[in-house]
């Protein structure tokens, strides 16, 4: 069926609310009042008219979604004799940053041949067009990848429940950001076609429609798998009419003590209009009926975000709190009958837009969009199914919401606060604790002393990799030495996250108390990060730091840091490159890789950039970086050409890229010359990824694997074979046109030999045949390959490299 079809058929089951809403305003006249309170009343078997109660509330027409032909439009058409089938699924994470606005409407400019088909530079005629896969579809198919963990009887059951919240996570902030930004283009006339040749309504169709069946996927593996085996293992999720009359004795004093006092039910009214719904919140839609005047009424009641979600009723039994909140609604509603109660939930447009040309204080005017993001327009609505179809109808009038953004799941709603379940003290139920340790390089295992970092630093270079090194004892000590260390004259550092107690804070508090330098570059628009990043901004200045917000138009997304240090009659410049945030909390689960080095170059290069983002300065080339938005696209496509050279005369060419997404079409279509000119090439991704490998005369020469375990896969290396003389880079860069055009982004050139085979072999590893991961095909499938030919398991690359750090605990290298 199609999507034009299940659209007809969900109207014809459902009817067309819009046209029902506009039809009962005709018939109520100009009061503009709706006959919801009839309808309710004769759902609850009361006839008379509520006049004055639920039917005064304001109506609002729906309009529906726009009837659109062919919504499952051949996205391979162009690819000429190719047969691909259709396939029905982002990040930068498993939650932040990983939804930038790339893929429809305005973009930078592209120069000729840069994704538009045009001609190729070996001369084999230009690329096919249907060349790119729908990012939206690949952002869900990452989903559906995190959704398969929770599924996979052989992941440890806890952290099944971990992937369940981290699936709804990503989902909600994928439409907060992305659903929300498209809808927004539409509405504003500024979307375009993407990439991928689909309609911006095409793919706003998909994503209803892929999300809906992977919401119903998601609420069954619970209900009906990670749930029952929880109780199998003593933790029991249970409702409340599974309690014991004790416990139900016992939650109700928990009501009356520490509940009722924080509830405050909103009727609605002529005396009180609809009210706000803020986004996320957990909501009780209310219908209680008056005995005296047999008038029904409806009133939302929040449930209380800062009260925890799963209340223990006896050790290991747990009850979701929305249900000891409608257990005792008689309490609220004293005197009234309450004859029906449901659960909703409302996802809101909360992307930021801050036009920083026109605010003379950044911070200022970020702090006012994000109480304005507080009242994003909705653009999905969560119920659980057994809603009653008229409060249903008030919901979605009143929101302003068209059908197709109605999700009716099971309850209970909103599983991201499986995180808490996930959390419990048992570590049979999770993966084995891995504890990290102090690289060989830095100090000796067996010291009990804290690492002198720059006494290593001046012998050679330490590639670090997280979190199987230690981040505290590497990139937090490098701080914190340097921040107590009389001779370090200036610490200039970037922060795009950090933790809540960040130590790496303080560390750079401690040094401006003390007299440094300290220059820090806070990127106070880190999505969902901002009011954090707002407070210790502040607490920074008051300390005495320079606090700079990078280039106007420009995200800071680097990770550096620089240390000025006086030895004898010399400075000596210290440096960090790496993949990840300044996060001690997030190097515990993030896979990453840094750069701790003494190289005059790359201090050099460190000095120059970090004047250019905190002052004035043109420079645009670097001796061992490449910075976006100048240089390090073009490095990339040069280096890819590059390798095409090599292989024509003879010379080992290889082409290998881990990223966390793949959606450049210049860099993608570097890769498909490369690719039809003989290159081999390899990419590990992790989340969305718009090329399509295995293409006969295009990208047979392309393969794409993708890793998802118990660590979040986000480092990013860039490795070339260069002819016989490796080449390698890492850093923060991911192939997107935000990281490209609209970040400061670096990546180092990887110098030591010993260094680069390490990272070659990592690669290496990623995309073994004998490793488990998932496939890409060419029509945007993901395929599973978790087990070999004769049912055993394949090697877990995450596993293999936990291994290798507790067999030879602090190695020189990764």
């Amino acid at each position: 069926m199609t999507q034009s079809s299940r659209a007809q058929a969900h109207d014809q089951q459902h009817g067309d609310r819009s046209d029902d809403v506009t039809g009962r305003r005709a018939r109520n006249g100009r009061n503009g009042r709706t006959d919801s309170g009839e309808r309710l009343a004769e759902a609850y078997g009361n006839p008379q008219p509520s006049v004055g109660s639920i039917a005064a509330h304001r109506p609002y027409a729906v309009a529906g979604p726009a009837a659109s032909p062919g919504l499952e439009p051949d996205l391979d058409a162009d690819l000429g004799p190719y047969p691909y089938g259709h396939d029905v699924y982002d990040d930068d994470g498993y939650g932040h940053d990983g939804y930038g606005h790339d893929g429809y409407g305005s973009r930078t400019a592209r120069e000729p041949g840069r994704g538009d088909g045009g001609d190729d530079a070996q001369g084999d005629g230009p690329l096919p067009q249907g060349r790119f896969l729908d990012r939206e579809r690949s952002w869900l198919a990452f989903n559906e990848r995190v959704l398969e963990l929770a599924e996979d009887p052989a992941t440890p059951l806890l952290e099944r429940a971990n992937f369940l919240a981290i699936f709804a996570s990503n989902l909600d902030e994928f439409f907060m950001v992305r659903v929300a930004g498209l809808k927004r283009r539409i509405a504003t006339g500024v979307a375009t076609r993407s990439a991928s040749g689909l309609q911006p309504r095409e793919v706003l169709e998909l994503i209803w429609t892929r999300s809906r069946e992977l919401m119903a996927r998601h609420a069954a593996c619970y209900q009906q798998d990670v749930a029952p085996a929880l109780a199998e293992e003593g933790i029991h999720l249970i409702r409340w009419n599974e309690l014991t009359d004790k416990e139900q004795g016992r939650l109700f004093t928990l009501f009356r003590q520490q509940i009722f006092p924080v509830l405050t039910p909103l009727a609605v009214d002529p005396a009180h209009p609809f009210p706000y719904i803020s986004g996320l919140s957990l909501n009780l839609a209310v219908v209680v009926r008056n005995p005296v005047s047999g008038h029904d009424h409806f009133a939302r009641v929040k449930v209380p975000p800062i009260l925890s979600r799963f209340l223990e009723a006896s050790p290991q039994r747990y009850v979701p709190l929305e249900d000891v909140i409608a257990a005792h609604l008689e309490e609220l509603f004293p005197g009234m009958e309450v004859l029906a109660h449901h659960m909703f939930r409302v996802t809101r447009n909360e992307d930021l837009e801050v036009e920083e040309d026109d605010a003379e204080n950044l911070l200022q005017a970020l702090e006012k969009e994000l109480m304005r993001r507080r009242f994003g327009p909705p653009v999905r609505l969560e119920v659980e199914e057994t809603i009653d179809p008229y409060v249903l109808d008030l919901l979605v009038r009143e929101l302003k919401i068209s059908d197709a953004e109605v999700y009716p799941l099971p309850g209970p709603l909103d599983l991201t606060a499986l995180f808490r379940i996930a959390a419990l003290d048992r570590p049979e139920l999770k993966y084995p604790k891995f504890v990290a340790g102090t690289h060989r390089d830095l100090a000796e295992v067996e010291s009990a002393s804290a690492p002198d970092i720059f006494a290593a630093l001046r012998e050679r270079d330490v590639l670090l990799h997280h979190p199987y090194d230690s981040f505290s004892t590497s990139v937090q000590a490098f701080l914190e030495q340097a921040a107590a260390d009389p001779d370090v004259l200036a610490i200039k550092q970037t922060l795009y996250r950090t933790s809540g107690d960040s130590p790496i804070v303080d560390a750079l508090i401690d040094a401006a108390e003390s007299g440094k330098q300290v220059l820090v570059l806070v990127e106070i628009k880190a999505r969902f990060d901002e009011q954090a990043n707002i407070k210790w901004a502040r607490k920074l200045e008051e300390a005495g730091c320079h606090v700079v917000y990078g280039l106007v138009g420009l995200k800071t997304h680097c990770k550096l840091s620089l240390v000025v240090r006086q030895e004898g009659d010399t400075l000596r410049r210290y440096s960090h490159v790496g993949t990840g945030n300044y996060h001690p909390k997030t190097a515990r689960l993030y896979e990453d890789l840094g750069l701790l080095t003494a190289d005059p170059q790359v201090g050099a290069d460190l000095s120059d950039l970090f004047n250019r983002l905190s002052g004035y300065s043109r420079r645009e080339t670097y001796r061992r970086l490449l910075v976006a938005p100048r240089s390090l696209r073009d490095g990339l496509v040069a280096r890819i050409a590059k390798e095409v050279a090599h292989h024509d005369a003879g010379r080992p060419a290889s082409i290998r890229i881990k990223v966390n997404s793949m959606v450049d079409e210049t860099i993608i279509d570097a890769l498909y010359r490369a690719a039809r000119a003989g290159v081999p090439v390899d990419v590990w991704v992790r989340g969305i990824c718009a090329l399509r490998p295995g293409v006969p005369g295009l990208s047979e020469n392309i393969r794409v694997r993708s890793v998802l375990g118990r660590f979040l896969e986000h480092s990013r290396v860039f490795a070339f074979g260069n002819g016989g003389e490796p080449e390698v880079w890492l850093g923060s860069a991911d192939m997107m046109h935000r990281n490209l055009d609209r970040r400061i982004e670096t990546l180092v050139r990887v110098t030591d030999p010993a260094h680069r085979a390490s990272l070659s072999r990592l690669l290496e590893a990623g995309m073994s045949d004998t490793t488990a991961s998932w496939h890409l095909g060419p029509d945007g499938g993901w395929t599973r390959h978790a087990t070999d030919g004769d049912g055993q398991p394949l090697r877990n690359v995450q596993e293999m490299l936990i291994d290798a750090r507790r067999r030879r605990r602090g190695s020189a290298t990764p």
